[in-house]
């Protein structure tokens, strides 16, 4: 392992030890760049004491998978780490061709012939025997739940996983599934990976408090910037090279802008107090909270991931005080968490 002050946690109610930081591929690997850049980025965060590495069927239509299981094979090829010092995990449900028409009927969704064809396609793009832990992506509302609790044990039970979890699921959702487990003698799902900022924690600071006291259900957050609304970059309008400056990440953000940024102008007053950036105090607040296992991190550049990794030093900063003056500025609303309108329009369509 390599030396560093990285600290661990474990993933939920398992004895999986992650890093407090993951690294992500949703928009960084091969959208933006290039196999030697993605590589550089990927090492770097290795040595940092990153251990978890989040992929999905879906990113860029399978290629982010695709360019993982590169970067893992060289690094393995020059010795910078082994298979067993890495957490790879992927997820489930969007298949690879939603950017091509979105394939056939059961190229999505969580039916036993998705998930056992999506995950065998998954480990042949990553050319891994194994991932470590596989989500669910999304819920599926056409799918009965012992279909889905199964499948995932099958998956377990051939070793192309450890652990599954869920991603984006509601907390009534879970415990549907914990309890189909529970009376079937099967393995329940550890964690759900969902959105998690200071101006976004519907899931996590509410629909899943019931989770942690009954099932020790784990987090693993993204979108600790909000997009990279907490960086304060988009203060000043979008800057051309950005992920807003993409045509279909800025529908995802356009929404209430203009009041998250003024939001982002106080917080950064915040971040001036404790002597850090406002991206720093953003991902602070986000490990800064126990329920949470791993904040995913996304970076193009070493210099952008370093910046980051030294939120770590303000976690203990985070304190009741500096919590409430964060807690007044956001004025969060909490809101009814449910299944996203792209799931019926995935999934339905068909029917």
């Amino acid at each position: 392992m390599p030396a560093n002050n990285m600290k661990y946690r474990f993933l939920g109610n398992s004895g999986l030890l992650v890093s407090k930081f993951g690294f992500g591929s949703f928009v960084t690997f091969d959208m933006q760049m290039d196999f030697e850049k993605s590589y550089a980025v990927f090492e770097h965060a290795f040595k940092s004491g990153i251990n978890f590495f989040d992929s999905a069927e879906t990113y860029a239509d399978g290629e982010a998978e695709k360019f993982i299981g590169k970067i893992v094979k060289t690094g393995i090829e020059r010795g910078v780490w082994s298979r067993e010092d890495l957490v790879i995990t992927t997820k489930l449900f969007f298949g690879t061709k939603l950017g091509h028409g979105g394939g056939g009927p059961n190229d999505t969704g969580l039916s036993r012939k998705h998930i056992v064809e999506g995950m065998k396609g998954s480990l042949k793009r990553f050319g891994l025997d194994y991932v470590d832990v596989v989500f669910c992506h999304r819920q599926d509302p056409y799918t009965p739940m012992e279909e889905i609790v199964r499948a995932m044990n099958y998956v377990i039970e051939q070793g192309w996983a450890f652990y599954w979890g869920t991603s984006e699921w509601t907390s009534a959702e879970i415990v549907e599934a914990c309890e189909v487990a529970d009376r079937l003698g099967l393995i329940l799902p550890i964690c759900d990976q969902t959105r998690y900022n200071i101006l976004d924690r519907s899931r996590v600071d509410y629909d899943f408090t019931n989770l942690y006291k009954k099932y020790k259900y784990g987090v693993t957050s993204f979108s600790a910037l909000s997009s990279g609304v907490l960086t304060g970059k988009y203060n000043d309008g979008i800057p051309e090279g950005s992920r807003m400056s993409i045509p279909w990440f800025k529908n995802i953000l356009s929404n209430g802008l203009e009041e998250k940024t003024t939001k982002a102008l106080q917080l950064a007053e915040v971040a001036k107090e404790i002597g850090c950036t406002l991206p720093q105090l953003a991902i602070a607040w986000c490990v800064a909270n126990n329920n949470v296992s791993t904040v995913l991190l996304g970076a193009s550049r070493i210099e952008q991931l370093d910046e980051n990794l030294k939120a770590l030093e303000f976690e203990d900063k985070i304190t009741p005080e500096i919590r409430a003056k964060i807690d007044a500025i956001a004025d969060f609303k909490p809101e009814l968490t449910k299944v996203q309108d792209n799931v019926h329009q995935i999934r339905g369509k068909w029917i």
